[in-house]
């Protein structure tokens, strides 16, 4: 299917540049897109992919993957049945969800691929996506987020009266679509147009649960076992930590002011209540925490953790490298269908038919950019804030769409990209049945919620 839509946002780009006679215009933007692919998006994603892979060859050497998978195996072995349940992929995964619903884009980006490349090691079929490549995705599309940065920064900086307000039905409706998502690539995945193709003859049959763990070199390398000061290290550890939380989350409650004399006085903001101010903390802690509980437990299990890091982190720019082609193939159709004017021509064709049905024609455009680019969703809703207001209830519709959604095409051709995967099955119609949900239940939701 990604064959057919790169086809026609090349095709239908040019074709209607040649008709607003823009074709000067469409160049420069493919040639833009390019350097945005490359400059802009691959070569910061080193840096990340080197940090984040090496904090997870830590947690592989220390045996964390392993807890964590333990841990989940009741929930992933029904999820992902085709891996095996203490693989390291359940791990990768596990740690790439949860930074998605901290809103940590910077990490999780890492995480997902190399989730991604575990499990192509369980794939049989070379450049085919696997059930759990497709599961996998379908979930990343439709990640539950507890906090949106981007948007509720934005909403700050409009001086929104409640710029939060948006967190909770960015959750509720983030939550359906993630349930969507895992029905629709289960149901899909048995449709004869979607079956896994049959084995070659030469291809040896794949291996049973306890041979793939056996062979996976992250699961033979003995551990060390924890000294027995460890529990008093992690338990001080944990302490500190939780009195930063505390402190952060007191800060987020609260602003302070000065009097002229010096006086230090502390007011509430009204704008926060505690469950706010604690996921705040805890997103603001969730990565100074991992970059250093992982090193500290690696280093108690007797794990060279300066060398292991390294080791770690030089996979992270063989990655970065293999997805510069497909990451300019997408965003280069991209660049040029949305210079072409083909997102407002849909527009206002649409225009018409969802006024009868009660969509906001002006979350149109938002909801056609999404799946194809974040920098441009987050351009247009910067718009739209500006021209309705960042508390006008369209405008909170369009944060919380943002905040339940994401950039399905992107992902999917910078995951599938990771590994070499060309054909990619049911994960788009997946994914975009997400996004689909996500789209209506934000309505509806701030409909229920804002009037």
């Amino acid at each position: 299917m990604l064959n057919y839509i790169w086809l026609g946002l090349m095709l239908s780009a040019v074709v209607l540049a040649g008709f607003h006679g823009t074709v000067p215009k469409l160049t420069e933007a493919a040639f833009a897109a390019c350097q945005k692919s490359v400059i802009e998006t691959a070569f910061p994603l080193i840096g990340f992919m080197a940090l984040w892979l090496g904090i997870m060859r830590l947690a592989e050497k220390s045996g964390l993957v392993d807890i964590i998978a333990r841990a989940l195996r009741p929930l992933l072995v029904r999820l992902f049945p085709d891996v095996p349940a203490t693989h390291p992929a359940m791990g990768s995964m596990v740690m790439n969800m949860a930074a998605n619903m901290l809103g940590l884009s910077n990490a999780a980006t890492p995480l997902g691929l190399r989730a991604m490349q575990d499990l192509e090691k369980l794939n049989p079929r070379p450049g085919v996506a696997t059930n759990a490549m497709c599961t996998f995705l379908a979930i990343n599309t439709s990640s539950i987020q507890l906090i949106p940065a981007t948007v509720v920064g934005i909403l700050v900086a409009a001086k929104s009266t409640q710029p939060t307000a948006i967190i909770g039905t960015s959750f509720v409706a983030t939550v359906c679509s993630t349930v969507v998502a895992i029905i629709a690539v289960k149901l899909l995945e048995k449709l004869p147009v979607y079956r896994l193709p049959p084995l070659p003859v030469s291809t040896p049959a794949p291996q049973s649960d306890e041979q793939a763990v056996s062979s996976t070199p992250e699961t033979s390398v003995p551990v060390a076992p924890l000294p027995r000061w460890a529990p008093f290290a992690l338990l001080a550890f944990f302490g500190f930590m939780g009195y930063v939380a505390w402190n952060l989350a007191q800060h987020t409650l609260f602003t302070f002011t000065t009097d002229p004399d010096g006086t230090v006085h502390q007011v509430r903001d009204l704008t926060q209540t505690p469950l706010r101010a604690a996921i705040q903390a805890i997103s603001d802690l969730a990565i100074p925490f991992l970059l250093s509980f992982f090193p500290l437990y690696a280093a108690l299990r007797k794990v060279p953790v300066y060398e292991e890091f390294v080791e770690g982190a030089k996979e992270g720019f063989n990655v970065a490298i293999r997805i510069i082609p497909f990451l300019i193939a997408i965003m280069v159709a991209v660049g040029m269908f949305r210079e072409a004017g083909g997102i407002q021509i849909i527009s206002n064709a649409l225009g018409g038919l969802l006024k009868t049905i009660g969509f906001p024609v002006e979350l149109l455009p938002i909801v056609l950019m999404r799946p194809l680019s974040g920098g441009g969703t987050t351009g247009l809703f910067r718009d739209l804030v500006s021209q309705l207001g960042p508390d006008n209830i369209i405008t909170r519709m369009a944060g919380t769409i943002m905040g339940s959604t994401e950039t399905t095409f992107y992902v999917i051709a910078v995951y599938f990209g990771s590994v070499a995967v060309r054909r990619t099955r049911h994960a788009v119609p997946a994914g975009l049945i997400a996004d689909l949900t996500g789209v209506v239940l934000s309505i509806i939701i701030c409909r229920i919620a804002f009037g």
